[in-house]
């Protein structure tokens, strides 16, 4: 009986499926500007259609009419699986400057996401970025910028601060927030990150030294595919998934899962208008091209609170935050005797616009948004600019830029390949 209705259930479910992915809605653009389509739907486009940008396809409340990819085999796979008529192209610039698009998800490599969100917002499109926001910090500057100039809605796929079990914490980052906010840890805290606090930096992700050069398949455009990353030959092991671990494209484990571990800190410590002041490293030398590993990172903030990475899975027992008055381990478990009692006693943290749907509709910004995506992305990349020079950093918050190291300031907004730019 049971197995009898699990095979109803699933069959309901598959037809549900059928029909969602040919219901036919109007997009917003056959009404006119700043009018919903009658089926409350959004309609976007995806650049970037091969591991992570599948995974876009279901988000919200909404329906995708474009694809993008440099890759035909990953185009034509997705096209095939959506079966929905999507147009297709291998070109972003012509998919953000559809009229029925709505939003733009980005979902390339990291090198591409600051170009092509800060296009699509120069379009009038909306914005859904993967993580991390920027392949570097000037960059992030410049896409904050444009997403403010031309009035879009932006948001970084990641949505721990808002949302979801926060990894080993065994809850949301809601109460950790409402934590620290009712002074019971004391201040300044130290928060520390890596395996015996709940976190895994994914050190696989690390790039291999002399690669042999090898035939460019004939269904990839490398040379789009680089953009404005400096040439490489090419070598299978520097694109699609493995390209984490090449500096050009991403920063390794602290790029892929930084924004992921990071972000929602800076949101509970109360840091998402600055940055630390300074960041130190323990680290073997860095290949000039290939990402390796790292020990620890330490980030200081002015007023004494720390974030300090983990990497080797050293350090047991330590707590996920420490203050002066009191410990949070993970299973958000205590050294404060009836922790959650009193912290009942204590106001509920600010509540956030975290339905993006909701954002792109009433025009209010997103939980994570441009501004503050654009801190904790400065975190991880302030970090991968101390590993690649192999010292340690002192950071203005204001200026947003590195004291008395003019090596590290040219690491803010490297060129890029022409004739690309932002």
């Amino acid at each position: 009986m049971e197995e009898k209705k699990l095979n109803t259930r699933r069959e309901f479910l598959k037809k549900s499926a059928i029909a969602a992915a040919s219901f036919t809605i109007v997009p917003r653009f056959v009404l006119g500007k700043g009018y919903i389509a009658p089926s409350d739907q959004l309609t976007k486009g995806i650049v970037g259609v091969g591991g992570m940008g599948k995974n876009h396809i279901p988000y919200g409340n909404t329906r995708v009419v474009a694809i993008c990819d440099v890759d035909k085999g990953h185009l034509d796979e997705t096209a095939k699986m959506l079966n929905n008529g999507a147009k297709t192209f291998s070109d972003y610039r012509e998919l953000i400057t559809l009229p029925e698009v709505d939003i733009v998800h980005v979902a390339t490599p990291p090198h591409w996401h600051a170009i092509i969100a800060a296009d699509a917002a120069r379009q009038g499109k909306d914005i859904w970025c993967e993580k991390p926001m920027t392949h570097t910090m000037g960059e992030g500057k410049r896409l904050m910028e444009a997403v403010q100039q031309h009035g879009r809605i932006f948001r970084l796929n990641t949505w721990f601060r808002f949302n979801d079990i926060f990894y080993g914490m065994g809850t949301t980052v809601k109460p950790i927030k409402k934590l620290v906010e009712s002074g019971m840890l004391g201040w300044p805290l130290t928060v520390t990150v890596g395996r015996h606090t709940g976190f895994d930096w994914k050190f696989y992700w690390v790039g291999k030294t002399n690669l042999p050069v090898m035939p460019v398949p004939p269904e990839l455009d490398y040379e789009f595919w680089l953009g404005p990353a400096p040439y490489k030959p090419y070598n299978p092991h520097r694109v699609h998934q493995t390209f984490r671990g090449y500096w050009d494209y991403d920063g390794g484990g602290l790029s892929d899962m930084g924004q992921h571990y990071i972000d929602p800190i800076q949101y509970f410590l109360g840091k998402d208008d600055t940055s630390p002041v300074s960041v130190e490293i323990d680290a073997p030398q860095q290949n000039f091209d290939a990402v390796g590993t790292w020990r620890k990172i330490t980030y200081t903030y002015a007023d004494g609170c720390k974030i300090i990475l983990d990497g080797e899975g050293s350090v047991e027992g330590v707590p996920y935050i420490e203050g002066p008055k009191g410990k949070l381990f993970p299973g958000f478990k205590s050294d404060i005797p009836d922790l959650e009692k009193k912290l009942a006693e204590f106001p509920d943290p600010e509540p956030q616009v975290t339905d993006f749907i909701e954002a792109v509709k009433t025009r209010k910004k997103f939980a994570l948004n441009e501004q503050n995506g654009y801190r904790s992305c400065t975190i991880v990349n302030m970090g991968l600019i101390a590993l690649k020079l192999g010292r340690n950093l002192k950071f203005d918050p204001v200026k947003q830029e590195f004291i008395g190291d003019e090596g590290a300031n040219k690491l803010i907004m490297p060129p890029m390949r022409g004739p690309w730019t932002i």
